[in-house]
């Protein structure tokens, strides 16, 4: 593996884990009234677009990061909108 390589996969891993917090404190707690729910939409939106830059790319580091990262943000917004 690549030095720049790992070095994706490593701050791949970090921002992926940077939304394991508020998308497990929403769950438990079951209020999301803190949260914003147009930045959580609009980072949705730039995630998706890194997935598909990263599947143009073929990058594994950025296609696993942001699939992942996808579905923690997709959590936090369904949570948001279901705990109105």
């Amino acid at each position: 593996m690549e030095v720049f390589e790992l070095i994706g996969f490593t701050a791949a891993t970090l921002t992926t884990l940077a939304f394991v917090p508020q998308a497990l404190k929403s769950y438990k707690e079951k209020s999301t009234k803190d949260i914003s729910l147009v930045m959580y939409v609009v980072m949705f939106t730039g995630v998706i677009l890194w997935l598909l830059y990263g599947i143009h790319l073929n990058s594994m580091p950025i296609i696993i990061a942001n699939a992942i990262t996808a579905l923690f943000n997709l959590s936090i917004i369904i949570l948001k909108m279901k705990h109105k």
